[in-house]
């Protein structure tokens, strides 16, 4: 991960911004997550603080991320004390992955107060911590550290604020140029670099080297590398190269791959976290009704080899049916006690002899009736067989619909699947003790680049509401050709060629086809779409369609959704 000290040395210069701003509201969606709404020159900002172990990060965001309808008590805490306060100043600790937001607010009886808010992002070590500045306390944090777990520094409210230990390396901005010429006498690779200055990443070392090797004087390339970093970056970049992502506040011109440059780093975060950070909101909301959809798809996928091995047996019916007109042909020609007879087959073109099992203890007769009556029971079972094939591959494909649509859920929207799970009979819906008015289904709504509004259901109540009630019969229908997805409706009956091909863009990107190319969207009038009768939800059929061919692309479903 590259949100390594010089990353926050460049966030830190875009939060500048917000100083002299004014907190006006603070949610916190998850465990791991807090957002501060300010007011600061004119404009509204929506600073994220994350201490996610994978995704631990603090910027601007323009993402709008929805909120449990009960505010967890640290949240309740960071109100009480910063709600209506001004944020005073926004600084980096030395070179290190912590941010002070400093906050001069009032408490209960209007004395004023200096509250700061450390974001630590170092990982799985990751926390936000609200310090009461006078006295060097911690008021609380997100992450609780008794002794028992960290013998450095204890993080428990109350208790003496200490700063994460400092590594004995040198600060970019404070190490001398006499310094900088002894360590680049010699040539250095990047765990040379990331082990002697605070703040590198192996990625910035890289890149730093790299410049290195066409500079005339490595001191002054080194300085002018770190000050690339000042003012939130030169060129905020995103670069896939060799199948991996990488981003950085300046220009990586080590890397040789696909590169987006982005007005500014917060801009460039939300590219880089948009979908990643959404998934695992959704993981922790729903990780149990995505294991119970699996355990479903598995024992239907059992199910279906038991039918279909009771299909190849009840598949026989012919042979029984045979047997017993032969049997019955040749009825005089063999006694009781016989195990076996051999006949002439009639119904064969060479009218070649077989042989046929019977009863000893049954007579010709018995026989013969024996395998009409098998021959009755296997053409009755291959029907309730292949009705139950049906059935089970049926609700596999439902499930699995079900599952890609949990994997690309917004948190909101998975509360809609357990309340249509609970509808078709599947499962128990929890009960809150507080009753929670009925909400109709609301698609996700975007704006294409020449202005057109576009509406995609997430999920299958989304899915029907959007196609059989939101839509007119002359707007766009839009799905992925036989490839689990959403619903997409292009409100208008004759889109440009823009509005289409981004509209068929989100329709791949919201299925189960996300990570392919080239990926098949059909489209037609929604007056040709049908739901057939006794479907469930989200199924239809539909008439007269065109198919076009589009690349999933992660940037432009941002940059639609910005639009709307």
């Amino acid at each position: 991960m590259a949100f390594d000290g010089l990353f926050t040395y460049s966030i830190t210069a875009d939060l500048q911004q917000l100083v002299t701003g004014r907190i006006t509201k603070i949610h916190q969606p998850n465990a791991q997550e807090v957002i501060l709404h300010v007011r600061a020159n004119g404009k509204n900002h929506k600073l994220l603080f994350s201490i996610h172990s994978s995704y631990a990060r603090v910027h601007l965001t323009e993402q709008s991320i929805e909120n449990p309808a009960e505010p967890p008590m640290f949240c309740m805490l960071l109100r009480k004390h910063l709600e209506g306060g001004f944020i005073s100043s926004v600084k980096q600790l030395g070179f290190d992955r912590i941010i002070i937001v400093e906050i001069e607010s009032k408490n209960e009886i209007g004395d004023p107060i200096v509250r700061q808010l450390h974001a630590e992002i170092m990982g799985r070590h990751s926390n936000l911590l609200l310090i009461d500045k006078e006295q060097n306390k911690i008021v609380d944090s997100l992450k609780h550290l008794p002794p028992s777990v960290n013998s450095f520094r204890t993080v428990l409210p109350g208790q003496p604020y200490l700063a994460p230990p400092t590594q004995n390396k040198w600060n970019p901005l404070l190490v001398t140029e006499e310094e900088l010429a002894t360590f680049f006498v010699e040539t250095k690779n990047a765990k040379d670099v990331v082990t002697q200055f605070t703040g590198f990443s192996p990625l910035h070392a890289e890149e730093l080297l790299y410049r290195m090797t066409s500079a005339s004087n490595r001191v002054q390339c080194f300085k002018e590398f770190i000050a690339s970093f000042a003012n939130g970056g030169t060129s905020p970049m995103y670069v896939l190269a060799d199948h991996k992502t990488y981003f950085s506040p300046i220009e990586l011109t080590h890397l040789h791959g696909d590169m987006t440059a982005y007005p500014n780093v917060h801009e460039l975060l939300d590219r880089v976290f948009f979908a990643r950070a959404e998934r695992d909101r959704v993981k922790q909301q729903a990780g149990d009704l995505e294991r119970w959809l699996q355990n479903e798809i598995d024992k239907l996928a059992l199910k279906t080899k038991k039918l279909t091995k009771d299909y190849v047996r009840a598949s026989k019916l012919d042979q029984f049916q045979l047997y017993g007109e032969l049997l019955m042909a040749n009825i005089y020609s063999f006694e009781k006690g016989v195990k076996e007879v051999t006949v002439i087959n009639y119904y064969s073109e060479n009218s070649e002899e077989i042989t046929i099992p019977v009863s000893e203890r049954k007579t010709p007769i018995e026989n013969a009736q024996g395998y009409y009556t098998k021959y009755t029971k296997a053409k009755n079972a291959l029907i309730m067989v292949q009705q139950q094939l049906e059935k089970t591959k049926e609700e596999i494909t439902y499930f699995e619909m079900l599952a890609q649509q949990v994997q690309q859920a917004s948190p909101g929207d998975i509360e809609e699947i357990r309340e249509e799970l609970a509808e078709q009979g599947y499962l128990k819906l929890r009960h809150s003790k507080k009753k929670k008015k009925p909400v109709k289904p609301e698609p996700e709504r975007y704006i294409s680049s020449t202005g057109i509004a576009i509406s995609v259901g997430k999920n299958n109540k989304q899915n029907d509401m959007l196609t059989f009630k939101i839509a007119k019969r002359t707007d766009i229908w839009l799905h992925t050709k036989d490839i689990p997805g959403s619903h997409v409706v292009i409100h208008s009956s004759e889109p440009d060629e823009t509005t289409l091909r981004e509209a068929a863009t989100l329709a791949a990107y919201f299925s189960k086809a996300r990570e392919s190319s080239s990926v098949p969207v059909d489209y037609t009038d929604i007056r040709q779409v049908k739901k057939p009768n006794g479907a469930k939800p989200g199924f239809v059929i539909y008439f007269e369609q065109k198919t076009l061919y589009i690349d999933p692309d992660e940037a432009l479903i941002l940059q639609l959704k910005k639009q709307s």
